[in-house]
Parts: structure tokens; sequence; C-alpha cells
């Protein structure tokens, strides 16, 4: 067994992107860092993390960690390895301040890490990874879609920030970084009945997919069907760019949007935990 660090992003990705395809739905934020990496390095001003291990010559685990989020670890092959990913991180001071990971795979790593570390461990989050082929047929709902402009960038802010309150239950950071990036790539959408009432962004590539995320409708345009008609929408524009796939994740303790994004198409491919570590 051999873990091996990487400098080069574009070297990395090459080493993993076979062992990552094997299950893109559940791999499709990896992907995208990777491509943002490649692409657009200037939006990341830490080196991140890049890490393999292999046995016999094959990759059995996938370890990333970008500025200070969480760890990303991939579809393990051998549990043993988690504890060799966890020593390196610590080794090296490179301390994530929680893990996102397949559900088994994400308790394997807090719980060595707290036998590393003496840190707690929290589940924030449990999620599922939901994969879209073809998009089904929705009750007709008033309004278009349409590409997010600048004249919305206000209004794609507020929201931005409300999402991330009410969704990822933190504190909004760098949200209008965030809106003037997807502004520039072209990748928000909103929701149009007269006057804006919800949005969903295009949040990322895979070899063969599109992720969807930053699905949100404010209170007082709720129940109307509109973030239902957006997503499928979105979807359907991003099959027809090429795309085979579309990907998002959903909060399992949500069964509203759990059970939206069923009606559109998405399918349930695996769960995933979002754990943060506590100092005690």
């Amino acid at each position: 067994m051999k873990l091996q660090q990487f400098e080069d992003a574009r070297e990395f990705y090459e080493k993993v992107k076979d062992y990552l395809l094997i299950h893109e739905a559940m791999h499709n934020v990896q992907f995208a860092i990777c491509h943002a990496l490649i692409h657009n390095p200037e939006r990341f001003n830490e080196k991140p993390y890049l890490a393999i291990v292999e046995a016999d010559r094959d990759i059995i685990a996938v370890a990333m960690k970008t500025k200070a989020r969480n760890l990303l670890l991939s579809k393990i092959q051998d549990f043993a390895v988690i504890e060799a990913i966890a020593q390196n991180l610590h080794f090296n001071q490179n301390l994530p301040p929680g893990v996102n990971a397949p559900t088994a795979e994400a308790k394997a790593f807090a719980e060595n890490w707290h036998s590393i570390t003496g840190q707690s461990y929290q589940l924030k989050m449990a999620l599922c990874a939901f994969q879209l082929e073809q998009v089904q047929t929705i009750s007709k709902v008033n309004g278009h879609l349409r590409q997010a402009t600048q004249s919305d960038r206000e209004i794609l802010i507020r929201w931005f920030e409300a999402f991330v309150l009410e969704a990822l239950q933190t504190s909004p950071t760098h949200i209008e970084r965030a809106v003037d990036n997807h502004l520039q790539r072209g990748t928000a959408y909103i929701w149009e009945d007269r006057t804006p009432v919800s949005i969903a962004c295009h949040t990322g590539i895979t070899p063969n997919g599109a992720g969807v995320s930053m699905v949100y409708t404010p209170p007082e345009y709720r129940k109307n069907g509109y973030a239902s008609a957006c997503v499928a929408d979105l979807s359907q524009t991003l099959l027809n760019q090429g795309y085979k796939y579309c990907f998002l994740f959903t909060d399992l303790a949500n069964s509203t949007s759990n059970h939206i994004y069923q009606l559109i198409g998405y399918q349930a491919v695996g769960n995933l935990h979002d754990y943060c570590f506590v100092s005690n």
C-alpha cells in the first residue's frame, strides 16, 4: 500500500479520472474541483492536498482538500488506507475542519481522526447523490427559464446568502465573488414569472455530466412549483448541450426536495455524510 501526493493538478486528474468515473455521480464534486484547479487556478490561494493510495499499482482511494474546506474522500476499496490518509494529513499539519465522503468512509475517517487528534466529530448533514438521464414531464408552471444577467446581480447576492444560511446552515462567505463567477461563466439561471422567483445553477462538470446546485426559492414564492420547473428546464438545457447526465445532492432531511427531484427524473445513487470536527 502506497500513499502518493501530487503537486500538479493536471497530473493528478489524469491519474484519478478513471477511478472516479466508476462512481461518477458520487464523485462529481471531485471532478468539478479538478476542473477548477486546472482551468481556474487563480481561484485557489493555497496549495491543495491531492493524494491517492495504491495497492499493487491499482488506486484504492482518492483524497482531496482545498483551502480550509472539508476533506473529500472517494469511494474506498480497502478501509485500512483511511488511517494512512489521516496520519499523512496530521503529519503535514494539513488539518481539515471536517470530512465529506460516502457514508461508511466518512464515519471511518472521523473515527480515525478522533483517535489521532482527540477531536470529536458531529454529523452536520446526511446527503444523497442523484443522477438524471432523462427529464420527466411535470405539471405546467407559469413563467420561463432564462440565464441570469448582470442586472440580476443584487438579487442573486441576496438569494445566494439565503441559500447558504438555510440549506447549508453556515455563515455566508465570498458570496459576491461566487455570484460574479457565475455571471461571468453564464452558469446561473432564473425562473421568471413576471419577476424572478427561483434560481438554480450549473455548478460543475464531469467527463459525462453536469452538476446542478444553488436551488433556491424565496419563501414568498414557494408552493407554486417554481423550483421544480427551474431545475427541470435547467437539467434539460444541460442535456441539450450534450451532457449525458445531470447530478445534484440533496439534504436527506428535506423530504420535499428529495420528492421533487425524483418526480423530475433524478434517481438516488448513494448517500454521503458531512462531518465537522470539534476540539474538546
